[in-house]
Order: C-alpha cells, then sequence, then structure tokens
C-alpha cells in the first residue's frame, strides 16, 4: 500500500512537472501527447525509489532504537524504584504509629539492587503486599528479591522472592516477630536481557530485501533508458524506413541515428515516420496535424512545434539530416 501511494504521488510529481516545462505561451500540450514509452517504463522506476525510501525509514528507525534502548529508560527506573521504595517504608512505619521521624534516602547499592533504611522494626507480614502496591503504581513489574538485613551485622533476617508472593498470597518466614533493631530493605531486580524480537530480525530482513531490490529496479530502468552504440549485426532492415544516416522502425517506436539507439513515444514515431515518409517535401501545418494527432480528437497547434524540437536533438547526431521549419507554413525534412 505504501508502494502505491507513493508511487501516485511520484506520477503526479512527474506530470506536473512534464507539463512546466512544456507549457508554451501561445498554448498547451495537451496530455495524450506526453510520453507513452515513459509512462510505460515509470513504474520500475517509481517502485525502486519506494522500496528504497521504505528501507531507509526502516533502518533509521532500528538504528535509532538501538541506539537509545537502555538509556533513558534505565534512569527512569531507577526514579521510580527510589518513590515506590519511599512509599513502602512511609505506610510500614506509619503502621507502627510512626508518622514524623524521617525516612532515609534511597541507596543504589549497583545496576539491579536498591536499599531502604528502617531506623526500628516493622510489621514483616505488611512489607509484601506494600511494597507490591508500590511498585504496580510505578508501572514496575519485573521480577525481584527482597531481604531484610541487620543495620549492625548485615546479617540477612528474613526475605523472598517476588513469585513466593505472587503464587502463594504471603511470604515465606511470615507471623516473626523482629527485635527493635534498625533493618536495611533491599529490593534487587532479576533483569535478563531479551532476546531479539522476530518482529525487529524480520525488519532488519524487509529492509535489507527493500534497499537490494530497490537498486535492482532502479539499475535496471536506467540502463534501458540509456542509449547505446548498436553493432551492424544487430540491425534488422525488415519495416524499417531509412533517411540519412538514420533508421527509423516504427513498430518498435525505435530510432537510429548515427551510433546511438533511441526508444520513441508514440507520437514521436508517428511523426518522425511522417517526416521520413515524405523527404524534402514541405508539409504544411494542418497537415501535419490531422496526420498525427487526429486519432485524438483534439488538437493543439503548438504541439508540433514541440514535438519537432524533440526530433532535432534525437537526430543531432545525424548531421545528414534536418527538420527546417518554412515560417507560415510547415515543416521540411531534408536529406
Amino acid at each position: 500500500m505504501i508502494v502505491n501511494v507513493l508511487q501516485r504521488i511520484y506520477v503526479k510529481f512527474m506530470l506536473a512537472e512534464y507539463l512546466s516545462k512544456r507549457i508554451i505561451p501561445s498554448g498547451l500540450v495537451t496530455f495524450v501527447d506526453m510520453d507513452r514509452v515513459t509512462w510505460k517504463k515509470t513504474p520500475n522506476a517509481v517502485a525502486g525509489a519506494a522500496l528504497l525510501l521504505l528501507a531507509a525509514l526502516i533502518c533509521a528507525w532500528l538504528l535509532g532504537r538501538n541506539a537509545y534502548a537502555g538509556q533513558a529508560p534505565v534512569d527512569h527506573f531507577s526514579e521510580k524504584v527510589n518513590l515506590a521504595l519511599r512509599r513502602t517504608g512511609h505506610y510500614l512505619l506509619a503502621e507502627t504509629g510512626d508518622t514524623s521521624s524521617r525516612i532515609a534516602a534511597v541507596r543504589q547499592k549497583d545496576a539491579n539492587t536498591w536499599l531502604l533504611q528502617l531506623e526500628h522494626s516493622f510489621n514483616y507480614d505488611r512489607l509484601p503486599v506494600l511494597l507490591q502496591q508500590s511498585l504496580e503504581i510505578h508501572g514496575i513489574r519485573e521480577n525481584y528479591d527482597v531481604a531484610v538485613v541487620n543495620c549492625l551485622d548485615g546479617a540477612l533476617q528474613l526475605g523472598y522472592n517476588f513469585l513466593d508472593f505472587k503464587q502463594n498470597n504471603g511470604a515465606p518466614c511470615g507471623g516473626r516477630e523482629m527485635l527493635l533493631d534498625c533493618y536495611n530493605l533491599e529490593v534487587h531486580f532479576v533483569k535478563t536481557t531479551p532476546p531479539k524480537s522476530e518482529k525487529h530480525v524480520l525488519g532488519w530482513i524487509v529492509a535489507v530485501a527493500g534497499l537490494l531490490t530497490g537498486i535492482f529496479l532502479v539499475a535496471r530502468n536506467r540502463r534501458k533508458i540509456q542509449p547505446n552504440v548498436v553493432p551492424e549485426t544487430e540491425m534488422a532492415f525488415s519495416g524499417q524506413v531509412l533517411f540519412g544516416n538514420s533508421r527509423l522502425d516504427p513498430g518498435n517506436q525505435t530510432l537510429i541515428s548515427g551510433a546511438s539507439r533511441h526508444t520513441l513515444t508514440y507520437r514521436e514515431a508517428k511523426l518522425l515516420h511522417l517526416f521520413a515518409s515524405h523527404p524534402n517535401q514541405l508539409l504544411e501545418r494542418d497537415f501535419i496535424l490531422q496526420s498525427v494527432w487526429e486519432d485524438e480528437g483534439i488538437i493543439v497547434g503548438r504541439s508540433v512545434d514541440v514535438f519537432v524540437s524533440r526530433l532535432r536533438k534525437l537526430l543531432r547526431d545525424d548531421p545528414g539530416v534536418r527538420i527546417v521549419a518554412v515560417h507560415g507554413v510547415g515543416y521540411r525534412m531534408e536529406t
């Protein structure tokens, strides 16, 4: 769908550019005069450009996500853990009747462990519920271990794992009394490096495939439209019109001028065939319009001048052919 949208945008852009280059003060070139061969070739170029653009966007998105992954979220996570532990400490102390003492600052021991010091004992049975509530409020859902450690000797007094509480609605060692002492509440988050998601890998595959396909289509299209030297052995004379040092194949809309081959539009081939069929004859403008444009039902006088200008450029490698304008009358091909 993206490719189709980009193709339509590109076609509209090319149409506007084409008309802007071929608008003449005394008249407009009609839409039916536009290059038919060029429009036939456009889908390959558009598809290639669209795939290149899509691949570039996917690559930029993937690189951007990788570049910033793990930076801002880590700092934000630390801030959330700090707030969750302070909330837990407040309610643990409040349930013991302590609503005025200062709550110590939360310290981070390492990348995954945070510590809150409580100056006296608390109700251990309430710890799992209050801590889980505080973490959920701040959107923290990682697995974690909890340890209650004596401040003075560092001895582990109590503790549990996140799954103990979630599966059993309680923590081991619940109901035991705590000595009136200072305790450190340590929370260690068990973080694992997530494997690369299939979508992430698929994104890289799509980006690379799109990039290679786009390059192939663009290169293929460029190779088709570039003039190339034609060996004599490739020249087929059946059905061709010879004039000067040039050769026109009306059926295939191909002009061989000097050593170069040009692919013509439908209208260019028809007009050149008319001139080549009447060498050194003066063709009046009305006769040219009726012969070349009558099938469209829309005739614009200045179309002749535009297409004659194109043919002159295509024949510039053949000094033996000239298309001469006779003012007020028409044109003559001199060979």
